[in-house]
């Protein structure tokens, strides 16, 4: 095996030797004749020689024995039908093989050489072999056989004064382009049987037959040039050959209509790719499949149709997907189902995607709502400890006035206490509206505050309310409750802080200011905007302040920040309506 592989790859290193001794055999096939067994000894070596330089099996390939079998009743069929037509034949072959190798070769002097040979071929197929096959020799004309018997030599000599390339050729520089191939293949066999047309036809001489046909060739190419890309500004034949490409009998817009439907119709992920998957089955080339998880991604699995003979695997993220199809794919169908798939994968990764966040937006609001919860609990708390610092104060008229407190204070726990109870049953994000909650007169929302906050640090400026006016209490109590509590917090660390509260009178805007230190400004910047951390626990319980305040028409705001006068104000914006939220 590894002198099978050494001697495969001396020859890839050799290509042009073996192409140089093929055209020698061939050529003195041509000069031993068609009808000599020494001529047919010589094509079996041109066909062997052939074997090993042809691009499409590598030559330290092992062949098996259906290979071996099928070579060999191909030569027996040349053997026995060996003559001047199989030279012809054979003859075109090997030209279009080099004019399709030639597109692909970018050293110039190896295409030089590729050009001779293409040349060499071309000149003795219509100076020796097709001449040979002209019914009436009369109309042949002037022999060139000799010219081309000794020419031939020289044009080898200057294939083998080419220079060779450096380096290895590449890899792709020993395939051969079909439709080039095809193309010359093509134009060679019109060129052939359009001059024994004209011989036979009009009884024109070989050389004049040949240059007619050269003549209506380069016309006819010459036309459809034109008509593939017409320059007056209307399209041409090459627009509707690219289309034909693209499409190739399967409706890419159809089936972008297809995914949109699917996307639109089905939110869960796998769901989605079964359903979208399954309409492939509406093509005539399709007859099962399956998908599954890509290396490394988290997907489902599944399957769909029927299982064949023809098998396609496409690989993709996060989605690995195998079609089976009632025929072998073409290439172009193969990059089309690749470009439908790769959309199928991304309509699905964006629908993984899409339930990830719907996850983290209910985290997010069972977070929130907890947030909120907890500072609602703690400001009931305060409110109970304010009524337990009021059940000892001593003295009878102070017990009658407990009794009073309590009297309006227990109702009012009450209901905030149900109302945290309903915030428990629906968690609600930051996006949520404002709870629903019956608006309270202000005058007895602000008696009550002032009740519920008997401390001698905390000051409430006197006012007198316009009759009439009603306010949201759960705001109210939440700002009041939060900025309150935040200042008796910072009494513990700073001595003599003192609170001043003040209500307008139209319960526009309410105010809380207090002679402490001024907030951090790192801390004043995210301040009432995200959650922040602090040495006295500022800034949850005023972020979720701020957003109720904005869903209820309100603005909470940091009024002023500076040691001495630090201000919370609570002020209602323009167009909201007293009480109602936003």
């Amino acid at each position: 095996m590894q002198l099978i592989g050494r001697f495969g790859h001396s020859l890839k290193a050799r290509q042009r030797w073996v192409l140089f001794a093929l055209l020698v055999f061939l050529h003195l096939t041509l000069m031993a004749g068609a009808s000599s067994t020494v001529g047919l000894m010589l094509w079996i070596v041109d066909v062997g020689l052939f074997l090993l330089w042809q691009p499409f099996i590598q030559a330290e390939r092992r062949l098996g024995a259906k290979s071996v079998l099928l070579i060999a009743i191909l030569l027996a069929a040349g053997v026995w039908t060996f003559g001047t037509w199989l030279l012809i034949i054979w003859v075109i072959v090997l030209a279009s093989l080099l004019g399709g190798r030639v597109m692909m070769l970018g050293h110039r002097p190896t295409r030089i050489f590729y050009l001779l040979a293409f040349a060499y071929l071309l000149v003795a197929l219509l100076v020796w072999l097709v001449p040979a096959i002209v019914p009436e020799p009369l109309l042949v004309g002037p022999s060139l056989e000799r010219p081309f018997r000794w020419a031939a030599p020289l044009l080898f000599l200057a294939m083998m004064c080419l220079p060779r390339p450096r380096e290895m050729p590449p890899p792709g520089s020993g395939m051969v382009d079909f439709f080039y191939s095809l193309f010359i293949f093509l134009l060679v066999s019109v060129l052939v049987l359009g001059s024994l047309a004209f011989m036979l036809l009009q009884q024109s001489l070989y050389i004049e037959a040949v240059f007619k046909t050269l003549v209506s060739i380069a016309a006819v190419l010459l036309l459809i040039g034109w008509a593939w890309n017409p320059r007056p500004g209307f399209s041409g034949i090459g627009v509707f050959l690219s289309r034909y490409l693209l499409t190739i009998g399967l409706p890419f817009e159809a089936w972008l209509q297809r995914l949109l439907e699917c996307a639109e119709q089905e939110e869960d992920p796998e769901r989605f790719i079964s359903r979208a998957l399954g309409r492939l089955l509406e093509l005539p080339w399709v007859s099962g499949g399956s998908w599954s998880p890509a290396p490394g991604a988290a997907a489902g699995h599944g399957v769909f149709g029927e299982e064949s003979a023809f098998r396609e695997l496409f690989h993709g993220q996060p989605l690995e997907m195998v079609l089976f199809t009632r025929h072998k794919l073409s290439p172009a169908l193969i990059w089309h189902f690749h470009l439908l798939l790769q959309l199928t994968n991304e309509y699905y990764g964006a629908k993984q995607r899409e339930r990830e966040l719907r996850e983290m937006s209910y985290l997010r609001a069972v977070h929130e709502t907890g947030a909120r919860l907890t500072h609602d609990v703690k400001n009931l708390l305060q409110s109970l400890n304010n009524l337990c610092f009021m059940a000892q104060s001593p003295g009878k008229e102070g017990g009658k006035e407990f009794t009073r407190v309590l009297q309006r204070q227990l109702p009012l726990i009450t209901q905030r206490l149900q109302q945290t109870l309903e915030k428990l049953q629906v968690p609600q994000g930051q996006d949520a509206g404002a709870p629903e909650t019956l608006p309270q007169a202000a005058e007895t929302w602000w008696t009550a505050l002032q009740q519920r906050y008997p401390q001698p640090m905390i000051e409430f400026a006197p006012v007198t309310l316009d009759a009439g006016i009603v306010l949201p209490a759960a705001l109210f109590d939440s700002v009041a409750d939060n900025v309150l509590n935040n200042a008796l917090l910072k009494q513990q660390t700073e001595n003599g802080v003192r609170v001043r509260v003040v209500f307008s009178p139209d319960a526009a805007r309410l105010s809380f200011c207090d002679n402490g230190r001024a907030v951090r400004e790192d801390i004043a910047e995210r301040l009432l905007h995200a959650p922040v951390q602090s040495d006295n626990g500022l800034g949850i319980g005023l972020f979720h302040a701020a957003r109720q305040a904005e869903a209820y028409g309100h603005e909470l705001r940091l009024a002023s920040n500076e040691d001495g006068r630090v201000c919370f104000e609570l002020i209602r914006r323009e167009g909201a309506a007293d009480g109602d939220p936003a």
